[in-house]
């Protein structure tokens, strides 16, 4: 089944019209990946240089998704500020146009997170109606989450046909994906991945959050960017990155946390807020929240 027969079976049809728009973005990024290459001069508003395609994907998502006038509002982890976009929209999104851009020049994985909400920002992420990242890597994959559950599409040269539905984290999980140097981990996670270790999960890290979530989303395990000793809030950045991927793997059967609750409940006081970050299999999310009180 093609991607935009499940949308429009599936979904009221403002919604199901803006994921397939947004789909149609992330197939013209995935072509641009090898033509957009190198850094800017400027940095974003968390300091960080930025690439031409970040620069670039960014600002295409924005006009193109002007262009649609069904977003009211939107949050991109370029932006320092809220975009207004379109008086007539419905939907106020948050996107991080390019997660794990650092890895395009070795060829690792990298995608496009999004996040869907009809009430205005600021909302908690529980507030979110549905999610979608595209992952670009050796097969493109676009993945959309809403209340009826979390499905996965492959991009073919006859558009994104269906390939799983209704994904559910496997019970047993296989991975684990920690972020961070090792040494600055606090003592209480060091005990928890050495736990982990001992139970025989094998260790897989990408440094995409979008691409190291995915393996857990198939796999099951626990994906982790912590507090670190001098960074107690991690590096992950709570409205674009963290709140999208753990409504994805809350509806599939899994859990998210900051160490002591669901990401999706997290009240933010700033847009460029950043929390610990910790997705995937519930077993796995209560023992570490144990371990960190």
């Amino acid at each position: 089944m093609l991607l935009k027969e499940h949308l429009l079976k599936n979904l009221d049809k403002k919604l199901a019209s803006l994921i397939f728009e947004i789909s149609k973005m992330c197939e013209l990024i995935r072509r641009e990946l090898p033509y957009r290459r190198g850094k800017t001069k400027m940095r974003n508003v968390f300091g960080e240089v930025q690439l031409v395609i970040d620069d670039w994907a960014n600002q295409f998502i924005i006009e193109e998704l002007r262009k649609t006038n069904l977003v009211k509002t939107l949050i991109s982890e370029e932006e320092a500020d809220v975009v207004q976009m379109s008086k007539n929209g419905i939907f106020n999104i948050s996107i991080d146009p390019l997660d794990g851009s650092s890895n395009i020049e070795s060829n690792n994985l990298v995608g496009t997170i999004i996040g869907v909400s009809k009430k205005e920002f600021p909302t908690p992420g529980k507030n979110q109606i549905a999610a979608m990242y595209m992952l670009y890597g050796p097969l493109d994959t676009l993945v959309y989450a809403t209340k009826k559950g979390v499905n996965e599409f492959l991009l073919t040269n006859e558009g994104f046909i269906l390939t799983k539905q209704n994904i559910k984290l496997p019970q047993k999980g296989k991975l684990y994906s920690m972020g961070g140097l090792r040494k600055d981990w606090l003592p209480e996670f060091k005990e928890f991945v050495e736990g982990v270790e001992e139970k025989g999960y094998k260790l897989r890290y990408g440094g995409s959050f979008v691409g190291d979530s995915n393996q857990i989303l198939h796999y099951g395990g626990i994906f982790a960017y912590p507090s670190l000793v001098g960074k107690p809030d991690g590096k992950l950045r709570l409205v674009s990155e963290s709140n999208p991927v753990s409504f994805i793997i809350e509806q599939a059967g899994g859990r998210s946390s900051n160490g002591k609750k669901s990401i999706l409940d997290i009240k933010y006081t700033s847009l460029q807020q950043r929390t610990p970050t910790y997705v995937g299999n519930k077993d796995l999310i209560e023992k570490l929240e144990k371990t960190l009180e």
